[in-house]
């Protein structure tokens, strides 16, 4: 059920033309409430798409009623008329709706400079259309709706002590932090403050989506919606409840990167022993972005020297003559030199566990990310929605 797993949210999912495919392509959420909590995170690239410059606005007094998505154009760079398409669409949602505009959280993906006539009018349609359909049972198609290069829907649901988080994702590419090009919408009837949605959904991310590093390419339209109605007329104690969102939005990330656009390697990046957990995000940051590593490991090669150069590019306290390497549970690499053979390491699963231990500290930090395929260079030379 995803985002309508919670109490007091309803969705759909609709077709409005803007995919070539004829697919579902614009969703709706609404939180009917008793409360109207909303937060929100934002992609860090400068360059920035007109839904998310709208959003912006909306969530600064931490009030959400709506959130329209579609895919089929990121309605990025668009100029003005993006921006009153973007505006347009909110309008349009709050008139069926009976709210105000400012409410209403708008979200796009898909191609860079799509928009004309024909797109606002589709947008706008599919807004009409997908409140039409608004469902208590609406979560699945929603998250359909928001699909792109994905292959399949990405869901989550978390159970509490009486209340529920629940949650949609989108994204196969170009996931990088400043978050991707990604697009998520968590939804809870636990009752929260306006300020502990917002500070709990910063904790969530920054240890999640935000250590997701597929491809090192940070989008334009990254965002990350929570939405939280008291429905459940529960006060979540703080602690469990972060634990909760932080579960729910690991396993959304692990799916988002399970399907990675031509991936055929999983690769959980695992730096133990740092000095800071900045140093180790930084670290398992730098081998993550590694062209030459990720090469590597599509071809099932315990490359360790690639990850020894790509972690010395990096400022963090180690000596490069004193980091143990490990793939797969096998320490390839120790003190600067060769550890056990290569033949040892198996890397066809696609699951990949690589370990750097710094070995001067205690701090950690996982970053995900995939390998470099093939299919991955032709999927984005081919790529159109």
């Amino acid at each position: 059920m995803s985002v309508t797993a919670p109490q007091g949210f309803e969705a759909a999912g609709v077709a409005a033309g803007l995919k070539s495919t004829g697919k579902p392509d614009v969703a709706v959420v609404v939180n009917r409430g008793p409360r109207k909590v909303g937060a929100a995170v934002f992609t860090s690239n400068r360059a920035k798409a007109n839904p998310i410059l709208w959003s912006q606005q909306v969530v600064a007094d931490r009030v959400v009623e709506a959130v329209v998505l579609n895919s089929g154009g990121a309605n990025c760079f668009t100029g003005e008329f993006g921006f009153q398409t973007t505006h347009q669409t909110a309008e349009k949602a709050a008139e069926l709706l009976g709210i105000s505009a400012g409410d209403v959280v708008v979200c796009s993906t898909g191609l860079i400079g799509v928009g004309d006539e024909t797109f606002r009018a589709n947008v706008l349609a599919g807004v009409e259309a997908g409140i039409a359909a608004l469902s208590a049972d609406g979560g699945q198609s929603a998250a359909e709706a928001i699909m792109t290069t994905d292959s399949v829907s990405k869901t989550a649901v978390v159970q509490g002590d009486g209340w529920t988080i629940g949650g949609m994702a989108k994204g196969a590419g170009m996931l990088a932090p400043g978050l991707a090009t990604m697009l998520v919408v968590i939804t809870t009837d636990a009752d929260l403050e306006a300020s502990e949605a917002d500070a709990l959904l910063r904790r969530a991310t920054g240890v999640t989506f935000d250590r997701l590093d597929s491809d090192g390419c940070m989008s334009t339209n990254d965002q990350v919606t929570l939405l939280a109605n008291g429905a459940s007329g529960v006060r979540p104690d703080l602690d469990e409840f972060a634990a909760a969102l932080t579960a729910l939005s690991q396993e959304l990330a692990q799916k988002l990167q399970g399907d990675a656009e031509g991936a055929s390697h999983d690769i959980t990046i695992e730096v133990r022993g740092a000095a800071s957990e900045d140093d180790a995000v930084e670290v398992g940051r730098s081998v993550a972005r590694n062209n030459l590593f990720k090469a590597a490991i599509f071809g099932n090669d315990p490359n360790w020297g690639r990850v020894l150069a790509a972690i010395g590019t990096t400022r963090a306290d180690f000596d490069p003559y004193n980091v143990d390497v490990f793939m797969n549970g096998v320490r390839v690499c120790t003190a600067g030199g060769p550890d056990r053979p290569r033949e040892e390491v198996d890397l066809t699963p696609r699951a990949t566990h690589l370990v750097i231990d710094l070995l001067v500290g205690e701090a950690t930090a996982t970053i995900l990310t995939n390998d470099l395929t093939h299919d991955y260079v032709h999927e984005n030379s081919a790529y159109a929605s």
